[in-house]
């Protein structure tokens, strides 16, 4: 079987390693010495100023909506994740979907000012597989009309924008540190601010809001996470160097055997560095896809239509005018992408795609 993705595992013995300290302080979590050391080498490995280490990707978005005090419309994409959609919603927000570019499939910033009400109070952004946005457009307009900008960088480990980590960008950035992710710490995220009140803010809402044993500064949430946790993002950030460069090396193979396919890969961003996070490929036509996806699994190879839905189509938001973003949900496929996946299965899964694609 190949599955989408496999989670890279650090060699047993240095995880084992950590899991002894743990066990010899009887600390398991409440921002232990682990999470502690955790935060402080991310800071320095991404060489950003401010961020906390949180449960999941998903209530790094909560916590984040909140700590900025969003209220009323959320300009966002219809291209991500549910929970992007789904975290504005559960803060009491409304989403306002706006369109697509269709080369990099992150937000159009040309079609951001025109969804601007009196309501609006931030705009919502997901840098896609890992490949940032237009981020000068997007903090041109918002600071022309007062806006809050959070950008879903659940994706972005490793990329940059203008030579400095995508998380150092907007008013607050998140990640996700889930095992599927380039990086993973197993399960966990982070939030990234410019303002270290705002910092302050999220580190008080990720522990209850607790301000000292009996007193709380304000509302809170239980967004902590665990010595276990962060012992594996330890070890795992020896590694993510290579692990980046490996994923380079996949994706060029991809792109060698899949010359002829009929469909393209994502456009990356200008001024941008890619972390070869995902091989997305929106092919020419979602008869193709379905052709493709249903040839893989016969063959016991796990594909994946993600981004699909179009998040405008959930049952719990306003439907919208997306078209670009109706059309690539539909013909978007990830193919297996991992540390490990070799050059021979990534020849049998073009070899496939191709045999397909002939025969349509």
């Amino acid at each position: 079987m190949i599955p989408v993705t496999k989670p890279f595992l650090p060699p047993r013995e240095e995880y084992e390693a950590y899991i002894r300290g743990i066990w010899d302080r009887n600390w398991l979590t409440n921002n232990g010495p682990l999470v502690n050391e955790l935060e402080l080498q991310l800071k320095e490995y991404l060489q950003v100023p401010n961020l906390l280490y949180v449960g999941n990707g998903t209530i790094a978005l909560q916590i984040a909506i909140k700590a900025l005090g969003l209220s009323g419309e959320i300009i966002t994409t219809p291209f991500s994740y549910v929970a992007t959609t789904s975290s504005i919603v559960w803060e009491g927000c409304k989403p306002v979907f706006t369109d697509i570019d269709p080369e990099t499939l992150n937000i159009d910033p040309t079609k951001i000012e025109a969804a601007i009400t009196p309501k609006t109070s931030a705009i919502l952004a997901t840098h896609v597989y890992g490949n940032p946005c237009d981020i000068d457009a997007i903090q041109e307009i918002a600071d022309r009309h007062g806006l809050k900008v959070i950008y879903d960088a659940a994706h972005c480990f490793g990329s940059k924008y203008k030579g400095q980590s995508v998380f150092a960008y907007g008013d607050v950035s998140t990640a996700s540190f889930h095992a599927t992710k380039l990086f993973h710490t197993t399960e966990g995220g982070a939030v990234f601010a410019r303002d270290p009140e705002v910092l302050k803010r999220m580190q008080y809402m990720r522990n209850f809001g607790h301000d000292g044993p009996e007193r709380f500064a304000g509302i809170g949430i239980n967004g902590k996470n665990s010595e276990f946790h962060a012992a594996m993002g330890l070890v795992n950030l020896k590694y993510v160097n290579g692990i980046i460069e490996s994923r380079k090396q996949l994706s060029e193979t991809y792109d060698v055997y899949l010359s002829e396919v009929k469909g393209r890969k994502v456009g990356f961003t200008k001024n941008s560095d890619f972390n070869y996070g995902y091989y997305p490929l929106v092919l020419e036509s979602e008869d193709l896809l379905l052709a493709v996806f249903a040839k893989l699994n016969s063959r016991e190879i796990f594909p994946r239509r993600y981004f699909y839905p179009s998040l405008d189509t959930l049952p719990y938001v306003q439907k919208s005018q997306v078209p670009v973003s109706r059309d690539v949900a539909c013909r978007t496929l990830c193919l297996p992408f991992y540390v490990g996946l070799s050059k021979e299965e990534v020849s049998l899964i073009c070899r496939l795609i191709l045999q397909v694609q002939k025969n349509q």
